[in-house]
């Protein structure tokens, strides 16, 4: 710990107050440190350990891959990368009507932050308008552009950030910012977003973006808003982007989270123009980013030239770890298992709810769920909250939170007697 204390710049952190163990293990959805003391991850780490610790079938995948190749360059074909753009692009399509496919291509990046700049460079060449529409109270990554998106506080630190964003209030009905109550509210807050797009002008806005659900700010929007929200850009031949970098692959009881919301009037889940992955993508075994888009997107690459690269955009290592993560997920029905295990643990948590008046909300999908505490202290710390996860961890309970929210995200191939433990600790930790 001396060390990582002395010559580690770590996240998030006034690096004077950084203190943890150092980690040499785990398995499924525990981990230990150098002590042997386990912790029981109900965070996924940083909400990306889909597939729990060290998955065999990805960690043998990645030893495969490496004793064949390493590493090639974006400018030479490897069949890692061919393999796991095809399947991202399956997946996609899966909901599509089968005689329209609406997906074509993907482009790879090293993170959810890089997916987040090359969507936004994307959307602009594509339409040749310049202003991207982005919520309050939401999280796009930690790089300059990224950041300049996210509508919360740690996007106030870039002062000369990003040009022409435009900002919305989001679909947040527990503290409605409308005043209004759902469904009465009939959607105020998707119509708020056609009337900024009207005030600002159609004609200027390349892209709306949006995290389908719950990231590190806690939004979960009424299954009507998204396929509205698909409708408002429609209208004006806007490109939808969904933010996928934290809900995909599984965490919402779907293989992303657009398509588990409410359907369109045609009937099947509204489809977004470009959705971002990352995190759940390698189940966090290595990282890696991505760009799915849509064949209409795609197209007009075959006559303009991509005017960006990464020296390490598909990585083959990487991609290796891709492909066998998707396997995984099929093999092994998590997506389903997500589904079913977290509608247990909903009412779990709604249980918990009523035993403690701290607890204003409850809410998510699949196993992804952020519970609110009634005192409003958003975006700053709640000190009693973060006391109560450095307690939980002394119990051997890993949890997340942030300002007045605690996010419970477990591994989704946790077992369900290990996760009701855990939150039966949790459950004794919250003040009456």
């Amino acid at each position: 710990m001396a060390d990582e204390q002395r010559y580690v710049l770590h996240t998030w952190t006034k690096q004077s107050e950084w203190s943890a163990p150092t980690i040499i293990g785990g398995d499924g959805a525990w981990f230990w440190d150098e002590h042997g003391r386990r912790y029981l991850d109900l965070s996924s780490q940083a909400e990306c350990c889909n597939l729990g610790h060290q998955h065999p079938a990805v960690v043998r995948a990645i030893q495969a891959q490496a004793g064949r190749l390493c590493y090639i360059s974006n400018a030479w074909g490897a069949q890692p990368r061919a393999e796991l753009a095809q399947r991202i692009v399956r997946l996609a399509n899966s909901v599509c009507p089968a005689q329209s496919p609406i997906y074509g291509r993907v482009f790879f990046t090293c993170d959810g932050a890089e997916a987040t700049e090359h969507a936004i460079k994307i959307a602009r060449w594509v339409t040749g308008r310049r202003k991207i529409v982005a919520r309050y109270r939401s999280y796009h990554g930690a790089t300059h552009g990224a950041l300049s998106l996210s509508g919360d506080a740690r996007g106030r630190q870039v002062s000369d950030g990003l040009r022409d964003v435009v900002r919305v209030l989001p679909p947040y009905c527990y503290r409605c910012p409308f005043g209004l109550r759902y469904p009465t509210c009939t959607l105020r807050c998707a119509d708020h977003v056609a009337d900024v797009i009207a005030y600002e002008g159609p004609q200027t806005i390349a892209a709306v973006i949006a995290e389908p659900a719950a990231g590190t700010n806690g939004i979960a929007a009424p299954p009507e808003y998204w396929p509205r929200l698909r409708q408002i850009c429609d209208q004006h031949n806007i490109l939808l982007i969904a933010d996928e970098v934290m809900s995909g692959f599984g965490r919402c009881g779907a293989w992303f989270a657009w398509q588990a919301q409410g359907l369109t009037e045609a009937g099947h889940p509204a489809c977004p123009d470009l959705f971002l992955m990352a995190k759940g993508l390698t189940g966090a075994h290595i990282p890696l980013g991505a760009i799915c888009v849509s064949e209409r997107v795609a197209a007009y690459f075959d006559a303009h030239t991509l005017e960006t690269g990464l020296t390490y955009s598909g990585h083959p290592l990487a991609c290796a770890a891709g492909v066998a993560a998707l396997r995984a997920y099929e093999e092994e029905g998590l997506i389903e298992r997500a589904a079913q295990l977290g509608a247990w643990m909903f009412e779990r948590l709604h249980a918990i709810q009523r035993h403690h008046a701290c607890i204003g909300d409850v809410r998510g999908m699949g196993l992804f769920a952020c519970i609110e505490m009634s005192e409003n202290t958003f975006p700053e710390p709640l000190p009693w909250l973060k006391r109560l996860a450095r307690t939980a961890l002394q119990h051997g309970v890993s949890v997340a939170v942030r300002s007045n929210l605690l996010f419970i995200c477990p591994p989704l191939v946790i077992e369900q007697p290990d996760l009701d433990w855990g939150l039966s600790v949790i459950d004794k930790l919250l003040p009456a």
